[in-house]
């Protein structure tokens, strides 16, 4: 049994710490944590949609049309943009069709990108942080005092919990009306 959940949590089968290969080695470290790009720069539909959304063509442009433009790595874009033809990201973070995840809800209720990410901010490639398995999602909605965040620092990406983040935490999910642990947990919330 113990092989077999080891196998099962290995990155073989979660893709934890691989990195996906994308058409464009996108840099995460780069863009947020040297230029300090705002994850909502690229990712507008996190605050008002269940889906974060990747950035289109279109906003890559707004910067590579004035810098890197003659980069070979970014040549897929600039086709991209002169085609009208999105580029066909490998997905990182996929649930299955079975569960409805709604980003919106989680940044209102303070929840950082960092929480189900990683590390973000220092991914020069984008990998998987967490197995977003149900047991690892029914853990923050069981203790969601563990991972709830001043609003303003949703979208830290070197965000570190304080010391007292347990006592801030049970705070902040009061003041977020954050459900209790049985309605957050039943089976209606994630599967609908």
């Amino acid at each position: 049994a113990y092989l077999i959940y080891s196998v099962n949590q290995s990155p073989y089968m979660t893709d934890v710490n691989v990195a996906r290969q994308q058409p464009v080695p996108f840099s995460h470290k780069h863009h947020v944590t040297d230029a300090g790009i705002d994850c909502r720069f690229c990712h507008a539909m996190v605050e008002k949609s269940p889906y974060a959304g990747v950035p289109t063509t279109h906003v890559c442009m707004t910067c590579h049309s004035k810098l890197w433009v003659n980069s070979s790595m970014l040549e897929p874009v600039r086709a991209s943009a002169t085609t009208n033809t999105s580029l066909e990201w490998t997905r990182v973070n996929a649930l299955p069709d079975f569960v409805y995840f709604d980003h919106s809800i989680h940044v209102k209720k303070g929840i950082g990108c960092t929480t189900c990410h990683g590390p973000i901010g220092e991914m020069p490639l984008t990998w998987r942080a967490n197995t977003l398995y149900m047991r690892w999602c029914i853990d923050c909605h069981n203790h969601p005092e563990q991972n709830v965040r001043p609003r303003d620092l949703v979208y830290k990406a070197d965000y570190v919990p304080p010391p007292d983040q347990i006592t801030m935490g049970r705070r902040l999910v009061k003041e977020y009306h954050i459900k209790d642990a049985r309605q957050l947990t039943d089976c209606y919330t994630c599967h609908r």
